[in-house]
């Protein structure tokens, strides 16, 4: 039983007031009517000679009433609200009463502090803030758009009052001039108010210094307010408003909401001040111009040619947030009279922003270009770079296109551009690919038939990678027509043939030479800041690695693309996928099912069919791996529909089909196993995916076993391991089926050779969740009888019955499956627990 009290702010100034509620819960003790008694009698007095006496008898009487309560935890919520009167007499009584747990749940952190009413056991655990996943299930009845739920995350920091006022603002978030960082809905800006009142103006001032600057530091902070910033700034600490990191130095506010509200509660005047004084003190130079910029009046001429200036220095040092802030604000305080000069910098700001994946502002921008009598030229690209930085949140598509196309029209160079990207589009969106490779091969004549090589390159690239995923066998000539011409710095390298190339070399278990192609690319992404192209790099150098067994390269790259996704507006499921992936196969699988599953709701809100298939692929796969077959079941089937409604030929893209196959067996439907790995192994054979075929045999064997064709199953698997020696962890997950195997053919000394030396081959690769099952198989063989291969005989109907259970049918399943009554069931697995000397 739980003994709360709750004060509240109102009662922190009158004495006694958490003693009486503490009365008040417990008046069904005797105890109770005397410690009222007291309360009444010292409340009812002024203060005299007697004060002392008094004191102590309310905390006599406090320890008795704790001492006679039933067992129970004593838990005070708010108590940063418990008047210090009550305080100090529980804190008396609680020395007394040592065995009563106590739990003081408390919103200000005092770092350092040792003394605490409690006692001086008491042990501090600072409540760490909610995760992503965490605020997804908690504002799971709002129905919010997954990219909504990952900005209320960024908005509240986890915290989750802030989470669930977010979530009900009635309205979205509106953008202040067409940028991120949108004002505040009126409860959240009450809270974050609140929240902020509880440190002094001067703490606030400076919280609004590190608020109008983009990258603050403890030098410039220094600057600004002397030797009391680090006081300063530990009061803000203190508060849970900010927090130092302790390895880096670096700044940051708990909920950025909290920088939101500091910086548009500001007058216009006093924010121009502010930014005048960071100026002065900023120690970097183009920081220092962004701050003179925002400090100068919006109208003066003088501040967009600084913003652009500062802009390009931005760019050239790599610095592409920065350069997208700097060449908005250069396009926006550019006179409209000036044409070319504005449009120049509209057009500029347009590209800035879309290499980082700014939505927000690749729209401003582009609004600019598009309400100026511009180019044909000039409005097709701001449309073109305004679809690529939309990505996944690309709305209006059809409207969007068709203006496009419009403004294009005779010109055979820029329709062939916007029909790549309309070819994207209706390949992740609508799940044509047939239309998505015409739309291509259109892109491709008209790019030749205009001379632009660039574009057809690109065109190319496109055509090549739809005519593999529908099985084409001219997708490998159409790959070389691309890389046959000249390398054009303008195409995002993750458009490049060079990219496609390693993507097919990853598809045909080349890893080695997939990681030796895709480094440069990496080295070229990063140096033009292009963010999306970046991601897709290091999500393919991450399958690369993970592929050749190296584990802890492939989660680096993973981790660096999942954060990179998470700061920008980009779609959330490409890296979820890789994600689930690398974290399922080399360090916990719980966490990859967390990417996995916001992976497959982000692309069902985004209605992107290509990535929804494979974040259900990697669900479907780690389910399986985690003994949830059923579960895997479903999500595989899913992969299994949406592949055929996408008319998705080769099946070395995707590697569903062994996922599935293994998921049937498990659940004893043989004969759909066995069509399905027919059906797969025919089409990689007509396609000459022999990589494909391994996978398929392991998937094979498992089958032969069930039918207890043992010896076939295991000739199957040893000539399926020596042909993946270049793929270590596929060679250790079929080296682990043929103990499974060796072990139902009761040849335990082989089983256990084979699991050992899967085992070996996980930990050299620090392939962590499946070192966990080698382990685990190797535990179960040690235990297992050792007198040679004796184990208790199972009729083949037990086998089979025992095998159904401990792949998790149930009873009902099982005699579904056997064809024999439920009762028949039970009164088996009662049999095989007996012999088995199991008991569940």
């Amino acid at each position: 039983p739980v003994l709360r009290l709750a004060p509240g702010p109102q009662d922190t100034g009158i004495p006694y007031t958490g003693l009486l509620e503490l009365a008040l819960v417990l008046k069904a003790l005797p105890a109770t009517r005397e410690l009222t008694a007291a309360l009444d009698e010292t409340t009812g007095r002024s203060s005299s000679p007697d004060d002392a006496g008094r004191a102590l008898r309310l905390r006599r009487l406090t320890a008795a009433l704790l001492r006679d309560a039933p067992p129970m935890t004593l838990v005070v919520d708010n108590a940063q609200w418990l008047d210090p009167a009550s305080a100090a007499v529980l804190g008396w009584a609680l020395r007394l009463t040592p065995d009563l747990p106590v739990i003081a749940a408390e919103r200000t952190w005092r770092p350092g502090a040792t003394d605490h009413w409690c006692g001086e056991g008491a042990r501090t655990v600072r409540v760490p803030p909610l995760a992503a996943p965490q605020i997804a299930t908690l504002l799971s009845p709002y129905r919010l758009a997954p990219r909504e739920v990952t900005r209320i995350h960024a908005r509240s920091g986890g915290n989750p009052t802030l989470a669930l006022a977010l979530a009900e603002a009635s309205r979205p978030l509106p953008d202040r001039d067409g940028v991120s960082g949108s004002a505040l809905p009126p409860t959240v800006r009450r809270l974050v108010g609140e929240w902020l009142d509880e440190v002094p103006a001067q703490v606030q001032e400076l919280l609004t210094f590190v608020a109008l600057d983009d990258r603050p530091d403890l030098e410039l902070l220094s600057r600004l307010a002397g030797p009391a910033t680090k006081a300063l700034l530990a009061q803000a600490e203190a508060a849970g408003l900010f927090d130092i990191g302790r390895a880096d130095g670096s700044l940051r506010f708990t909920a950025s909401a909290i920088a939101t509200e500091l910086a548009t509660r500001l007058p216009g005047h006093e924010r121009r001040r502010l930014h005048a004084r960071l100026a002065e003190a900023s120690h970097d130079s183009v920081r220092r111009d962004r701050h003179t910029v925002l400090a100068a009046d919006a109208a003066d001429p003088r501040s967009a040619h600084r913003a652009a200036r500062a802009a390009a220095r931005a760019r050239q040092r790599g610095d592409h947030t920065l350069a997208a802030e700097l060449s908005l604000l250069a396009a926006q305080r550019t006179p409209h009279d000036e044409g070319e000069l504005f449009t120049e910098r509209a057009l500029t700001a347009v590209r800035d922003a879309a290499h980082y994946g700014d939505l927000p502002r690749a729209r401003a921008a582009a609004r600019l270009v598009l309400g100026q009598d511009t180019t044909p030229a000039q409005r097709v690209e701001a449309l073109v770079a305004l679809i690529d930085a939309s990505g996944q949140h690309l709305h209006s598509a059809d409207e969007l296109f068709a203006t496009a196309l419009r403004a294009a029209a005779g010109r055979p160079d820029l329709t062939a551009q916007l029909l790549i990207r309309q070819s994207i589009w209706a390949n992740v969106n609508e799940g044509d690919p047939h239309r998505a490779c015409a739309l291509a091969g259109r892109a491709t004549a008209l790019a030749e038939t205009a001379g632009d090589t660039i574009t057809t390159a690109m065109a190319l690239t496109m055509q090549a990678r739809l005519q593999r995923v529908l099985g084409h066998l001219d997708a490998g000539t159409t790959l070389s027509r691309a890389l046959s011409l000249p390398r054009a710095a303008s195409i995002p390298v993750n458009g490049t043939p060079q990219h496609l190339a390693a993507r097919h070399a990853l598809f045909d278990d080349r890893p080695d030479e997939a990681r030796t192609a895709l480094l440069p690319l990496l080295v070229e992404a990063e140096r033009t800041g292009d963010v999306e192209a970046t991601v897709d790099i290091l999500r393919s150098l991450a399958e690369a690695e993970l592929r050749a067994g190296r584990c802890t390269r492939a989660l680096d790259h993973a981790h660096r693309a999942q954060a990179l996704t998470d700061g920008t507006a980009l779609s959330a499921a490409p890296a979820c996928y890789t994600s689930a992936l690398v974290e399922g196969t080399a360090r916990r699988t719980d966490l990859a099912l967390v990417h996995a599953r916001r992976g497959v709701d982000t692309a069902r809100h985004e209605d992107n069919k290509v990535f929804l298939s494979r974040n259900l692929f990697a669900l479907g796969h780690l389910l399986l791996a985690t003994g949830r077959p059923k579960e895997a079941l479903e999500a595989l089937e899913e992969v299994r529909t949406l592949e055929e409604f996408q008319q998705v030929r080769d099946p070395s893209v995707l590697r569903w089909h062994p996922e599935l196959a293994e998921t049937l067996i498990a659940l004893g439907r043989l004969d759909q196993a066995q069509s399905l790995l027919d059906d797969t192994r025919r089409t990689a054979t007509d396609l000459g995916r022999d990589t494909v075929l391994s996978s398929l045999e392991r998937a094979q064997a498992l089958l032969d076993a069930a039918r207890g064709h043992y010896d076939t199953a295991a000739r199957r698997l040893t000539d399926a391991a020596d042909r993946l020696r270049h793929l270590p962890l596929e060679r250790g997950r079929t080296l682990l089926a043929l103990s499974h195997t060796q072990r139902r053919g009761r040849r335990r000394a082989s089983a256990r050779t084979a699991a050992q030396s899967a085992a070996d081959l996980f930990t050299a690769h620090q392939a962590h969740p499946w070192i966990h099952v080698a382990t685990h198989t190797l535990d179960r063989l040690e235990a297992a009888p050792t007198g040679g291969d004796a184990h208790p005989r199972l009729t083949s109907a037990e086998q089979r019955c025992a095998e159904l259970a401990a792949a998790g049918a149930s009873n009902r399943d099982i005699a579904t499956t056997l064809t024999v009554s439920v009762k028949t069931v039970e009164a088996t697995l009662t049999r095989v627990y007996r012999k088995l000397g199991l008991h569940s």
